[in-house]
């Protein structure tokens, strides 16, 4: 990758991707409406076969800002995919904040997709890029909320998940436990499981989508360290069932929990192979290699949003 784009691991004073002083951005919300950009030829070098590029949206959702996360959440979609990423996972209530529900309720949670979704669905396709974006939703026939994953590829929800391990009390305490977890096939690598968050904790979630023929777990997180934080949950996953796990953690501080120390991470056999955090919004990029099904370099890729 160009070096005068990236640079390899670590935190930094300067936005790499622009070199416009990253100070600028944080603490403060991007209260610009972005719109989709039709995706340019990557400035990543030429794809090798057989290599995804995975991005991570590290990012910093304020609670309860739904139009402000909402575009800050397609300013680095647009980002990641003008910088060569093909799949693209977001944390968990990254459009809501995790402790939304105390400031805005839950009256706007609609089913899915309402018109937001379908116009974002829409304009994914454009950029051509796989997004694994969490949403809450609304069920259209029991009306019941749930803290969701949704899968789109080529335009098209194509599966979602359903949060198994739903707090019944706290900042969690509108969202009805999902039911079961069913892996999706999603191109290129196959039958993917899909987890949020404290799904990890209950092994026999990750156990059943092995058993269902998953090849990669793919988990959006809101996770904060600390005494309630993850504690093994994510390198026993890989454990006992082999497969890979990708988590996309958050940052920035929420109502009741601090983020801006929570991990993104990478894990392999019982070991992470990457651990990132950031206080700041940020994009990291890895490279996936499909055959091997483990990381094609030990390094990754960042930039600033």
């Amino acid at each position: 990758m160009r070096e005068d784009l990236f640079y390899r691991g670590g935190n930094s004073d300067k936005d790499i991707c622009t070199g416009v002083n990253a100070s600028i951005y944080r603490g403060k919300r991007l209260n610009q409406t972005y719109t989709f950009k039709k995706r340019k030829p990557p400035t990543m070098k030429t794809v090798r076969p057989g290599i995804l590029h995975i991005a991570f949206l590290h990012l910093a959702p304020v609670p309860g800002d739904v139009e402000g996360n909402r575009n800050l959440l397609i300013h680095a979609v647009n980002k990641a995919a003008s910088l060569g990423a093909q799949w693209i996972i977001t944390p968990e209530l990254c459009v809501c904040g995790y402790s939304f529900a105390d400031h805005i309720g839950t009256d706007w949670i609609a089913p899915q997709p309402d018109s937001w979704m379908t116009t974002f669905c829409r304009q994914v396709a454009e950029l051509q890029v796989t997004v694994f974006l969490a949403h809450p939703e609304r069920d259209e026939h029991s009306g019941h909320l749930f803290n969701s994953v949704f899968v789109i590829v080529n335009g098209m929800i194509i599966g979602r998940h359903r949060k198994i391990n739903a707090l019944r009390v706290g900042s969690e305490a509108w969202s009805s436990p999902g039911v079961q977890a069913t892996p999706i096939q999603v191109p290129p690598v196959g039958n993917v499981g899909i987890m949020i968050c404290g799904d990890a904790f209950s092994p026999g979630i990750a156990i059943a989508l092995k058993q269902q023929g998953a090849q990669m777990l793919v988990s959006s997180a809101a996770w904060a360290p600390g005494f309630h934080g993850p504690d093994g949950e994510w390198e026993r996953c890989t454990q006992d069932t082999g497969l890979p796990l990708l988590v996309c953690n958050r940052s920035g501080a929420d109502h009741t929990l601090d983020f801006t120390e929570a991990q993104t991470v990478v894990v392999k056999d019982g070991r992470r192979l990457i651990s990132f955090s950031s206080p700041d919004s940020t994009i990291m990029i890895i490279e996936w290699d499909l055959a091997a099904a483990n990381l094609a370099t030990s390094t990754y890729q960042q930039c600033g949003v």
